[in-house]
């Protein structure tokens, strides 16, 4: 049987966008009938050593061959015109629980080279675990999906509308037997979001009690920690002891300096992480390549008067004003949607704190407010526990949620240098892969599944905007799940590949 060759050369690929049919099919037959060997090409085997020429052999959905690999007869050969090919993307922070039912083909996930997502973030989770994972197995995705069980899903089922105060031992106990059923059902950890709503009212002591739960199973604790602004400290010190008492690991959710008062101090976070490592806690964060968060407008204002005017104006300034606040998403205002604040009051002859004041009293919005410094953000992604994830997902109206992985291989990697490549590979893949005891993902070895992406370092590059933040990036060859093509050449294949993946 003749073998199939495929270039993926950039001059050949661009000629395959405008005129020649995707080399999907002949692939994904190659790779399921007998093999498919993808060679030339240069290899960021998630490590995080130096790129090195060669090839690799897949069969099924493993890889059984890495280097100088020879094709054998009847393989499916892909010449990878030296591009380079690194582990699928473990997105650790995504967004897309209920986004994979209408877009399984997950676009903006695939075509940033991600093959892998964790949903259930922010302490705000599908429930049941285990309808969802079912639901997830009968309706696959192309990407592999993991789900954390949410603080806050479980306290309001515990508290319902009562929520607004500190949990009582018995409630505690209830939550915690939920958190144990999630365990048992499939998530890997426990998350929260104690800046939001929900969970901005408990207690550090019950988050305890419910990371203890996860950690008999082996799991971890991921944190939207209670601030990102002007009490950040507090917030990072409150996640170490969660994690110190409760005998659990530590993910810090989008790690970020998020308010004028406490800009330029990357450095002191770092020494606090480290110090806390050093005594044995395991810490470790993520972060977004961006300036600018995305959330609810009332996590602006952190002591909940969003009807004072000195607290809204304190807040809007803590982010550098009101011009840096733009509505993403009103449901009872829809004309304000790209819109700021700051213009807002300018049309409407008010000011912006009395904007502010309207829309929450009028049901709120969704904001993307630019309250970052690239000094912190570079600090942060300098450090080898630090890794990348989008905090994004299917459907996110902030152009992280299309771009974050080409973002950082383009701008950050490419222009500005704050990382060599295959350092910023291994914080996309072998790193992520650690934290969620990944054992056959995240590197290119023998026996590992070959979740794999195909990309060109000198083109790469996030195209997503806040005015249109579903554009797809540029630089991204080809996607491969579980040994199928996903993406090829611009395009989802159709193929949906996807596993729910559990520890245990």
């Amino acid at each position: 049987m003749p073998r199939t060759t495929i270039m993926a050369s950039a001059a050949v690929l661009a000629v395959a966008l405008v005129s020649l049919p995707s080399a999907a099919s002949r692939v994904g037959a190659g790779s399921a009938a007998t093999g498919l060997t993808i060679g030339n090409v240069r290899i960021a085997d998630g490590r995080g050593g130096a790129l090195r020429r060669g090839g690799v052999r897949i069969e099924g959905e493993r890889i059984v061959g890495v280097g100088q690999v020879k094709p054998r007869e009847g393989d499916t050969v892909m010449d990878g015109g030296g591009l380079v090919l690194a582990p699928g993307f473990i997105d650790i922070h995504n967004h897309s629980t209920t986004g994979l039912t209408g877009d399984p083909a997950a676009e903006t996930q695939v075509a940033q080279g991600i093959t892998t997502v964790v949903v259930g973030a922010d302490g705000s989770s599908p429930w049941p675990i285990a309808a969802y994972l079912a639901e997830r197995r009968s309706k696959p995705a192309a990407l592999n999906v993991m789900v954390m069980v949410g603080h806050a899903t479980v306290r309001q089922m515990v508290m319902g509308s009562d929520y607004k105060r500190p949990a009582r031992d018995d409630e505690i106990a209830k939550m915690a037997a939920l958190v144990d059923q999630g365990m048992r059902e499939g998530a890997i950890g426990l998350s929260s979001g104690l800046e939001y709503e929900i969970g901005s009212y408990s207690e550090t002591k019950e988050v305890v009690e419910l990371a203890k739960v996860a950690a008999r199973y082996g799991g971890f604790y991921m944190s939207h920690v209670r601030d990102e602004a002007d009490k950040a400290f507090e917030a990072f010190r409150e996640a170490i002891q969660i994690g110190e008492e409760a005998k659990i690991p530590v993910q810090i959710s989008h790690i970020k300096l998020g308010t004028v008062g406490v800009w330029r101090r990357a450095a002191d976070v770092v020494r606090l992480i480290e110090g806390a490592r050093k005594r044995g806690i395991d810490v470790t964060a993520d972060c977004y390549p961006y300036q600018a968060w995305h959330s609810t407008i009332t996590v602006l204002v952190p002591n909940k008067k969003y009807d004072d005017p000195a607290s809204v104006k304190r807040a809007l300034d803590d982010v550098g004003g009101a011009a840096n606040v733009m509505i993403d998403g009103d449901k009872a205002h829809p004309e304000y949607e790209g819109k700021t604040l700051d213009a807002i009051a300018k049309e409407s002859g008010v000011t912006p704190v009395d904007v502010f004041i309207q829309i929450v009293k009028d049901g709120g919005a969704s904001v993307i407010a630019t309250s970052m410094v690239d000094e912190d953000i570079r600090a942060f992604y300098q450090q080898p526990w630090v890794m990348v994830a989008s905090d994004g997902g299917i459907g996110m109206r902030h152009p992280r949620g299309a771009g974050t992985f080409p973002r950082v291989l383009g701008p950050f990697v490419r222009e500005r240098h704050w990382l060599t490549l295959p350092e910023a590979v291994r914080k996309m893949t072998s790193a992520p892969a650690a934290r969620l005891k990944l054992k056959d993902r995240g590197t290119i070895a023998e026996g590992n599944v070959a979740d794999l992406v195909l990309f060109d370092p000198a083109t790469v590059v996030d195209r997503s905007t806040f005015k249109e933040p579903f554009l797809l990036p540029a630089g991204i060859s080809r996607v491969f799940v579980g040994g199928s093509l996903v993406w090829d050449q611009g395009k989802p294949t159709g193929a949906l590949p996807g596993k729910m993946l559990q520890r245990f």
